[in-house]
Parts: C-alpha cells; structure tokens; sequence
C-alpha cells in the first residue's frame, strides 16, 4: 500500500471551470458604469433628444426648465465622454444636435447628400442660435460639446440654460465636469433635476456617490431609475449591491430589461449564485450578445458543463477575440479534448501572454509530456509570475520527475506555505521517503485539513505503520467519505476483521467502484461466501453470478488471486482453454499459484517438459507442492540427487502434509542412493 501524491498528476486542469468552477472575475466596481454603446445618449447615458426646432418666440426663466420643443431629426451617436465599461461603453453623453463631421471627396451620392443635409440643418441651427433661439442655442452647444469644442459650447449652453433649457442645463453641468468643476456641474444638474431630467438625476447621484455621500446618491440615482432611466437603474443597484441590499436585484433587473449588458451580467451571476441556471442562462445569453466578454465566457461555462461543448466553443471564440485571456485558456481545453493540440497551445500561448496562469501551466504540461523540461519550465516559471501557485507545484513535480529532489522540495514548500493542498502532501511525501517522518506528519495534516483526500489516506498509513490503529482508522475513514478508493479498502478490512460483514460490504462496493482490484476480489469473495452458507455448499468451486462479475473484474485489472479463482473454476467445468489464460497471466505476473496451476495443467494435457518450467518458477518463489512436484518428477527420470535438493525445498516450504511427503520420499530416495 503506498503513499498518494507522490506521483501526482499537473494541475493544468480547468480549475475554474468545475469541470471549471469558478471564472475568476475581479471584483465589481463600486463607481456607477455606463451606458451601452451605438444609441444616442444625454449627458449621462439616455437617449439624446431631437434637434430643436428653430423658434423666435421669448423663453421662461430658470424657474420654469422646461424641454423646448423638438423636430424629428435623427441624433448620430452620443459623444462619450466619461468613465467606460470593460467592452467600452460610454458612461456620459451631451444631449442636442448630431456632430456634422467634414463631408470626404469621392463619397457616394446618397451619402454626400446626407452629410449635406445635416450641414444645412447646423447651419439654420446656428442662425437660429444667433437670432437667440434658446433652442438652438443648446442644440449648438450640445454639437459642439460632443466635438470637444468645450470653448466654444459653453457660451451657447449658457445662454440656453438662461432662458430655461433643461437640456443645456444637463449638458452645461456635463461640460463643466469635464474641465473638472465637479460641484459647479452638480448645481446645474441638480436645476435640470429638479426639472424632471432623469438622466440629470442619475447624475447627480453618481456626483454624490464619487464624493462619498450615499444616502444623497440613492435619493437622485432612485429619482433617475423610478423614471425609467436604464443607467439610473443600474447605478442604484450597483449602489444597493455594494451594501448587499436584496433589492438591488430589482434595479438590475429592470437596467438588464432595457438592455443594459452589464446589468444582464450581474443579474445572471445573481441567479446563478441562487442556483437558478435557467434564469441565469437567459441574461448571461442577453449580455453576451451584447459583447459582454465575460459574460460569454461564463455562458461557455454553462453550455460546457452540460455537455454542448460546440456551443460553448462558439461563446469561449466570442470572448477570446474581445481579449478574455480565460475564454481563450477554456477554449485552448476544449481544442485539446477533442484532439486539435495546435491550436489548443495557439489559444493557450495567446492567454498566456495575457497573464492567465492556468494557460500557462497547460502550456508548461504540453512541453513536459513532449519531452521538453526545459520549455515546460519557463511556462511554469511565467504561471508562478502570473499569480498561479500551481506553477510552483508544477516546477516542484518537474523537478522530482528529473530526480532532483533539492529543488523539487523548494518548490513544493514555496506551493505549499501559499495554501496549495497537494503540494503539502508531496512535500511531506518527499520528507516521509528521506526518512523525516516528523516533519512529514504535520504537512500532511494541513493537507488533510484543507482537503486533500490523499493526505488523509497518508495520515492512515502513516499511523498504522506505527501500530496506532485507532488513528489510522479514523483518517481512513474520513478519506472514505471523500471517496477514495483505497481508503475505503482499509476501512472494509478493519470491519471484516471486526466481524460486521455489511458494513464491509458497503465499503467494499465504494472501493471497487473506485476502481481497487482488490476491493473487487474481496467483495467477490465476501458474496462468494454468503453464497455457499445459504446454499449449504461450501466443498464446491463454483460461485454466484455477482461474486462472478467482480472476480472477473479484479481479474482483468490484473489481480493474480482473482485470475487464478477464475482458472481454477474454468478447469472445474472442464474448459482448459480459459483456465489456462488465466493460470498464465496470474503466472506472467509472479503468481506462484497460477505457475503451479498451469504446471497441473499443463501436466495433464502431456506437455510435461514446460510444465516443469512453470514448477520450477513457482517452487522458485517458495510454493512447496511445486518443490513436490519436481521431485517427484525428478525421482521418475532417475535423476534422485535433483529428486533429494526438490524434496529438502519442499519440506522447507510446507505446509505440514506436503513437507510430510517430502520426507517419506527423501527416505526413499537416500535408501535407493546407498543401496
């Protein structure tokens, strides 16, 4: 019974997919997010209104903000100009007029008549602004404040604000963010506010929240989302989030149902963390769409787990190219499981280089398996550098394969102090074959502890090699119920030894189902012998169906005893063939008993010459009734002096009744020798 771990295998596997677990997404941001790209947005993230429409008519004053009225011009794209998500989504934006950007030589017709169109709407738009259209004026501001014209915006935004434009008194609070008089903007979104401007509310209460103030933030960020402004919405349950405020799920919801890809993502992740994979399934799906690149990676996770790895593949590609380094790392898992190697290591180099450890251990295995220690090293070495402890365990089962065991243990014990289970157990492993048994035991107890199944099953051995079977028992047991094959094997045994029979059993099915030929043996033997007392046949060679399988199971992963139990039945029912395939792989493997056995058969069947061959291994390795057997032979050929050295072999072998043939024949053969 060895020890575990000291063979163990590269932990290069996805661990943070269950099959990966975990996607090891950093933690949420506090500060408010923005907005989805490719819609016209406000100053902070809705939807930028329509031109205004020219108008000579006076305006109310600042009491009395109201919208001005509107034409049905399309606006292009929002100008951003604030803090970005992480596919890049805007987070403020101006409300007004579409940039007119400079019509290029040599454009299509239909396109040169568009961008002279809208040349022409700026430019009544400006004459209207000179006249003193408050309208215009902030649309003239708004268009040049997404040109980054903030000089030449701001007079026309402030004289709109003069004669009551809620929207230039959002975009002037907007303008003076960006030159970095954050209070003066709040005191203008707070009047565009107060005057119904949701995406005003939204931010102020992102003004409130940056400057630490958040009761003041979830009033106005609750004022934005209560009049369906998506941002608003989302930075509230960000807000909510933050204090671990159940509500927040509410508020995320209701941002996802507009659309808000970063809204779908953490409500997905908040379904999922439920256990609710359905809902969670349907958000991940409607971020992804979005570009959300982390959420196509945990959807690549879902569609993994559950079997539909061409899906997930689609999803893992999706977030690889947007620059996900652990979709590239998961995908680079799934090319190598189905058999595409190349591009696996492409994907992994890929993520890799983008500072995923996992990729880096994978690509450090492949050179290992490749045979290029060298190459597998200073991917192990870049694992490390990356953050991942497993590159030191790695570098520590590298360098005990190429039996350098200096270095091997300075890895594991630099694995082993950052928490890494296994490399505890390989380091006390290491010490325990350098003799160190007190310095093994207390790295395989932290091993246990934070556990391995393999350190328990250590302590087991470790304690019943000092004779302390109650401890042994107690770390077996607890290896057990973790599943391990063997540890259940030692359990059954103590129980068989205490007489409770079932609860053997029981032990005995866990441990061959986890593949132990000899858990499978003795449970065959176990049913074996139930069967004969029940059926009052215990002188007979043949035994029930069950004890069958499993003997036949022991059998085929190579246990002798289970080999030579199914020749000895074979020969019972008078099929030589299969009895000697048994009896011969038993003896190819250094089965005494399936050697002597094949000798008998072989006998009977009049090939005496390699029989005695297979005798004489057997009686080699200390089978007495072989020794016999060659004696016999021996004396039959005339050779007694051979006959005399088998009998003296026999009789030191036994057991009692062969080692009493032996003498009677020794006697008889002295006799014939001093005749």
């Amino acid at each position: 019974m060895g020890l575990m771990g000291d063979g163990a295998k590269l932990l290069n596997t996805r661990q943070n997919r269950g099959r990966h677990g975990p996607t090891g997404d950093s933690a949420l941001p506090s500060a408010p997010v923005a907005a989805d790209p490719g819609e016209p947005r406000d100053a902070l993230g809705v939807l930028a209104p329509p031109a205004p429409a020219l108008s000579t008519a006076p305006a109310a004053g600042l009491a009395a903000l109201l919208p001005a009225p509107r034409v049905g011009d399309a606006p292009l794209p929002a100008l951003a100009a604030g803090p970005t998500t992480e596919a890049g989504e805007a987070a403020d934006t101006a409300e007004g007029v579409p940039v007119v950007p400079a019509v290029p030589f040599e454009l299509p017709d239909e396109d040169a008549l568009a961008l002279r169109e809208e040349a022409e709407i700026e430019a009544r738009t400006r004459r209207a602004a000179e006249h003193g259209d408050p309208g215009a004026m902030s649309a003239l501001g708004t268009a040049m404040l997404r040109r980054g014209d903030l000089d030449g915006a701001e007079p026309y935004l402030r004289a709109a604000v003069q004669h009551g434009d809620r929207a230039a008194a959002n975009n002037l609070g907007l303008l003076l963010h960006q030159r970095g008089y954050a209070d003066e903007a709040a005191g203008w979104w707070r009047i565009a506010a107060v005057a119904g401007s949701a995406s005003a509310a939204h931010a102020l209460g992102r003004h409130f929240r940056e400057r630490g103030d958040e009761p003041g933030a979830e009033y106005w960020l609750r004022q934005a989302a209560e009049s369906g402004h998506a941002l608003g919405a989302y930075a509230l349950a960000d807000l909510l989030d933050h204090r671990r405020d159940s509500a927040a799920e509410r508020w995320f919801h209701a941002a996802a149902e507009h659309g808000h890809r970063e809204a779908s993502y953490r409500l997905a992740r908040i379904c999922a963390a439920r256990g609710d994979t359905h809902e969670a399934e349907q958000w991940f799906r409607q971020a992804a769409a979005r570009r959300h690149r982390r959420a196509a990676l945990r959807l690549g996770n879902l569609l993994e787990e559950r079997g539909e790895t061409k899906e997930a593949a689609h999803w893992y590609l999706t977030a690889a190219r947007d620059g996900e380094a652990k979709a590239a790392c998961a995908l680079g898992f799934l090319l190598r499981d189905s058999g595409d190697v190349d591009q696996a290591a492409t994907w992994w180099r890929r993520a890799a280089q983008a500072g995923d450890g996992n990729a880096a251990n994978a690509l450090g295995a492949l050179h290992a398996q490749e045979g290029e220690p060298q190459t597998a090293e200073r991917w192990y070495r870049a694992a490390l550098e990356a953050g991942d402890v497993n590159g030191a365990y790695n570098l520590g089962l590298l360098c005990a394969g190429q039996g350098r065991a200096a270095q091997a243990e300075q890895w594991y014990r630099k694995a082993a102090y950052a928490g890494h289970r296994e490399a505890a157990n390989a380091l006390a492993v290491l010490l325990l074959q350098h003799g160190d048994a007190d310095g093994a035991e207390p790295w395989f107890s932290k091993a246990a502890e934070a556990g391995s199944i393999d350190a328990a099953f250590n302590l087991g051995i470790l304690h019943a090699g000092r004779d302390e079977q109650k401890a042994a028992r107690a770390w077996y047991e607890r290896a057990a119920a973790a599943g391990h094959a063997e540890a259940a094997l030692q359990v059954a045994i103590a129980l068989q030894r205490d007489g409770d029979h079932h609860g053997a059993e029981r032990h005995l099915r866990c441990a061959a189902g986890g593949g132990s030929p000899e858990a499978a043996f003795r449970l065959g033997a176990l049913l074996d012998g139930r069967a004969r007392e029940r059926e009052g046949a215990e002188g007979s060679e043949a035994f029930g169906d069950e004890a069958a399988e499993w003997y036949e199971r022991a059998a085929r992963q190579g246990h002798s005893r289970a080999q030579v139990r199914l020749g000895m039945t074979a020969a019972q029912r008078g099929d030589v063939q299969l009895a000697a395939h048994w009896y011969r792989l038993a003896a190819e493997a250094g089965s005494r008993n399936g050697a002597f056995n094949l000798g008998l058969l072989l006998a009977r069947e009049g090939s005496e010459p390699e029989a005695a061959l297979w005798w004489t291994r057997a009686a080699d390795a200390g089978h007495g009734r072989a020794a016999l057997r060659l004696a016999l032979l021996s004396a039959r050929r005339g050779q007694l002096a051979e006959a005399q050295s088998w009998c003296s072999r026999a009789m030191a072998c036994g057991p009692a009744e062969v080692t009493e043939r032996a003498a009677r024949l020794t006697a008889a053969v002295t006799q014939e020798l001093s005749a």
